[in-house]
């Protein structure tokens, strides 16, 4: 995960935000330390009790309403309460407009003050999503992620084994690529991992005897993605005599990026064996067990109930001495 700073959050929210700078930013890097966002309302008023130090500050209507109400002296006070929680940096939301009393004292505090034009709601929403993909937890997959019927799937597997080859045969296909070789993956939330291409590598696929190919350019924007969420990791292996490859399906396989469990299959391969197809039924059976459908089950099931049914036939007969 990157550093995040105050000169680069500025430099990243400025045109999106509307952000303007009241007080000047400092050459030095600023870090900030945490995705949260605080509205101070409370800590201008005297209660400072849960307020955690260096977060980010949000003054929004509320607040500049009641720093309104006051003299310049209180409103001297109630801004040091604040400024005594060494706030990262204060955002002036609603386009509000800041005392000069409270302007200059926030100068002399070197404490770097930005306005924005939206509302207090919107732009506090905005710049706390922002905060939170900043902070996002973060690795990197040596793999390809496609888009197959909407279902992220990612390949994994040794170097050369056809991860690419298999991607680009969807691609035709119809499905979109998202990301070839590396795969930059961000955790969103408790249990939602979102995969995307690295700004270097864009949408291009490296086919071993052809070389590098540009998949946007190749087939059209229909064929790309910016990003998706990874849903299921196919991995590919060459096909091994010695291992017992799962045949029914019953036994559910899970791999873990970044503490989030996702269905893993692992397909074994041989000369011939079409993993194209194959790689869209693993997309297709997915959503029918997300929708509640257990194909494996539900065979396993019947299979169980046709036994039970028999021997309930055969003790009947067995007792029928007529």
């Amino acid at each position: 995960m990157a550093t995040v700073t105050v000169q680069g959050l500025c430099a990243d929210l400025r045109e999106p935000l509307l952000l303007e700078v009241l007080v000047e930013l400092p050459d030095e890097d600023i870090v900030v330390h945490a995705a949260d966002v605080h509205r101070p309302g409370m800590a201008l008023m005297g209660y400072t009790g849960d307020f955690l130090p260096h977060r980010v500050q949000v003054l929004g209507e509320t607040e500049m309403a009641f720093l309104a109400t006051l003299d310049p002296a209180e409103q001297h006070t109630a801004v040091e309460r604040v400024l005594a929680l060494e706030p990262t940096m204060i955002f002036i939301a609603a386009d509000q407009t800041v005392p000069g009393s409270v302007l200059e004292l926030l100068r002399s505090r070197e404490c770097p003050v930005v306005r924005s034009s939206l509302a207090s709601v919107e732009f506090t929403a905005e710049l706390t999503h922002h905060l939170e993909r900043a902070f996002s937890p973060y690795t990197e997959s040596h793999g390809t992620l496609v888009d197959v019927y909407g279902v992220g799937l990612l390949f994994t597997g040794r170097s050369g084994i056809g991860k690419s080859e298999c991607a680009l045969d969807l691609i035709e296909r119809g499905h979109r690529l998202v990301a070839d070789d590396i795969v930059e993956i961000t955790r969103s939330g408790e249990d939602v991992i979102i995969g995307r291409y690295r700004d270097v590598l864009r949408h291009h696929l490296e086919i071993r005897g052809i070389g590098v190919i540009d998949v946007q350019a190749l087939f059209g924007i229909r064929a790309i993605r910016m990003q998706k969420r990874v849903e299921v990791e196919v991995q590919l292996q060459q096909w091994d005599d010695n291992v017992d490859y799962e045949r029914m399906g019953l036994e559910n396989r899970y791999a873990e990026i970044l503490g989030v469990s996702i269905p893993q299959v692992i397909v074994p391969l041989f000369p011939g064996k079409n993993i194209t197809v194959i790689s869209e039924v693993i997309a297709l059976n997915f959503m029918l067990k997300i929708y509640g459908y257990d194909a494996a089950q539900v065979l396993n099931d019947r299979i169980l109930e046709t036994m039970r049914t028999s021997n309930r036939l055969t003790k009947y007969l067995e007792q029928d001495r007529e």
